[in-house]
């Protein structure tokens, strides 16, 4: 198909040309004028996508890219691997291993010798690593690792032993995937807050994980832009289902998705030229986001080009629940040391008159009695409440006991919420505000700007470790678990990735 339509092309330049020359004939100089002055057409964004995507290589990543990156690929193989333990995640597995005959190709998370399809691996694994709300977040609003990570996995699986990508390579491939992420949502203005229609991940996150196996798979530029183009029409899923078991599909969904869009376009299928460009009249990326004003990407360094992630680092999640909640946790469990130096050592609904809570306005976070542990991720109430009496929220705090003790329904029934105008639904610039009145009228208070994880007071390596060590390590033995942190820390001096992929398997 492609040497009949590369024929036919050949016969219209043919044509074109005999007439050209027939209208010289008759007009030699005003014609040849008009040839020679008429300005290169320019390049439109969508195309200087597809050519950024294609062009990048691992000279464009500096150490803080690196060291960032893979920091981030190593809470996303952790987050997947504990969220492999999910009701969630095995109702996903369940349904791919009975609905579709499996390929034995690619590996899933927590399961040691169970195989799919690639694509079908892609899915289960972005399940996994959103399952819990566990994974990383960024600014603009988009969990970024979880739609990459598990694709690129997958096409590195289905590569053959002589083709397997280097670490280097599977580093560049992330790196572009975040990249892309980013460039989208920086062009809007509406998505610097937390979101009302759509899940960004859904959309942004398909696209990235297009843009990436894109560059693993060295398609040329046309064939990158065309990636992008086909995974717009795949993008999309409503904030509805955001506290629901579908929400982590969404990350599934644009793993796979996107992993698709990559292999059609490097079977030839096309798509819009312009998907990106904003064009009057006709719907492309701009469907998403109404203010979108998109610039065309560069290449050349000489020019100030330097990937997102050098200037901005990610959040990791000390605790597995939507962003906004670190902030009310950390503020609540500064009262709770009060409450506890107050009370020697305990710390009791019965103590507590009223609960105040100051935090951005946002209705799918604002769940004053949440009945499941999805809900409960994405509650404002709980979340301060289980601080209150614990001191912290762990993976435990979400359990069904936790979420049904008498002592946290009897604070949550206390909990008044106000939204200050200074405290924007925003998560570069919003606070959280607890403020405790006991029953004997005296008045604590916490308050949190910058919570221990956001990219402005980042975790350590050891915390991030240790993170990665509790969640790895509730499904691998321990040596494998070591052996995963020492593959992905060397990742970018293999040679090719497939001691990463054997830890997976």
């Amino acid at each position: 198909m492609m040497i009949s339509k590369l024929q036919k092309t050949t016969r219209s330049v043919y044509t074109m040309r005999s007439v050209h020359r027939s209208a010289t004939n008759a007009l030699p100089t005003l014609v040849q004028h008009a040839v020679v002055e008429r300005p290169a057409p320019q390049e439109t964004v969508t195309a200087s996508f597809g050519r950024f995507i294609s062009g990048l290589g691992a000279e464009h990543l500096t150490p803080t890219v690196l060291q960032r990156s893979k920091r981030m690929v190593l809470d996303s193989l952790g987050v997947g691997l504990l969220g492999s333990t999910t009701e969630v995640f095995e109702l996903a597995l369940e349904h791919c291993q009975q609905m579709y005959a499996p390929d034995y190709i690619s590996s899933v998370y927590g399961r040691t010798g169970t195989k799919l399809s690639p694509t079908l691996a892609a899915f289960v694994n972005g399940v996994a690593v959103h399952s819990m709300d566990f994974d990383d977040t960024w600014h603009p609003a988009t969990h970024p690792s979880g739609a990459v990570l598990p694709a690129l996995l997958a096409v590195s699986d289905m590569m053959p032993p002589n083709r397997k990508p280097s670490g280097l390579d599977l580093l560049l491939a992330f790196n572009v995937g975040i990249e892309i992420q980013g460039r989208l949502m920086r062009f809007s203005n509406g998505a610097r807050n937390i979101p009302k229609r759509f899940h960004p991940p859904s959309v942004v996150g398909t696209m990235g994980s297009a843009a990436a196996c894109a560059n693993l798979l060295s398609l040329d530029p046309s064939q990158c832009s065309h990636a992008l183009a086909i995974a717009t029409s795949l993008a999309g899923a409503p904030m509805a289902n955001a506290a629901t078991q579908s929400k982590p599909l969404h990350i599934g969904n644009a793993s796979r998705l996107g992993m698709e869009a990559a292999l059609l376009a490097s079977r030839g299928l096309e798509a819009s030229p312009l998907i990106l460009d904003s064009v009057t009249g006709v719907a492309g990326f701009n469907a998403f986001y109404e203010d979108y004003m998109p610039l065309p990407l560069n290449l050349d360094k000489d020019k100030g080009h330097s990937f997102l992630i050098e200037v901005q680092d990610i959040a990791f999640k000390r605790f597995p629940a939507h962003l906004g909640m670190h902030w009310v946790v950390d503020a609540a469990a500064s009262v709770n040391k009060l409450l506890v130096g107050i009370h020697s050592g305990t710390v009791s609904a019965s103590q507590v008159k009223e609960i105040l809570l100051r935090v951005p306005r946002s209705k799918y976070i604002n769940r004053p009695f949440p009945e499941c542990e999805h809900q409960a991720r994405h509650s404002f109430q709980f979340n301060a409440c289980s601080a209150l009496l614990d001191g912290e929220v762990t993976t435990q705090s979400f359990t069904a006991d936790a979420i049904r003790r008498p002592e946290l329904a009897a604070l949550l029934s206390r909990v008044r919420v106000e939204h200050p105008a200074d405290n924007p639904a925003n998560f570069d610039r919003m606070y959280g505000e607890v403020q405790v009145t006991l029953d004997g009228g005296d008045v604590l208070s916490g308050r949190c700007d910058t919570f221990y994880g956001h990219w402005r007071n980042p975790l350590t390596n050891e915390s991030l470790r240790k993170k990665f060590r509790s969640n790895a390590g509730a499904v691998l033995p321990r040596k494998q678990v070591e052996d995963l942190i020492e593959a992905v820390e060397a990742l970018d001096d293999l040679q090719d990735c497939t001691p990463l992929l054997l830890q997976l398997q």
